[in-house]
């Protein structure tokens, strides 16, 4: 076990390197993204939103091609494109949706 552990402390991309600790403080991002699936869709940031998807894509695509391999930071930057792509689908169906059944009336 102790050996196990002394291997996950010294890898590359392990807690004593910057590499470890950027994509876990990063799934704050996705967790505040989560948090914010109760809010009204009025209140989405098209913006932000976009942003946050667009870092999600970029980043996911990128840290596959890296060496070594950081899972961690793949899973993060996928976690933070989907949350993206859902708090954008709820705003878009908000603001189109919204406009035809004021239009029909």
């Amino acid at each position: 076990m102790a050996s196990k552990f002394r291997a996950f402390w010294n890898h590359p991309i392990g807690p004593k390197t910057v590499h470890f600790w950027a994509p876990t403080f990063k799934w704050g991002i996705s967790i505040a993204n989560i948090a914010d699936f109760s809010k009204p869709p009025d209140m989405i940031s098209y913006p932000q939103q976009i942003a946050v998807m667009a870092t999600g894509l970029i980043w996911a695509r990128y840290s596959t091609v890296i060496i070594p391999k950081n899972w961690n930071l793949v899973s993060v930057n996928l976690a933070m494109a989907g949350t993206g792509i859902y708090q954008l689908s709820r705003k878009l169906r908000e603001d189109y949706s919204s406009n035809e059944a004021v239009a029909k009336e």
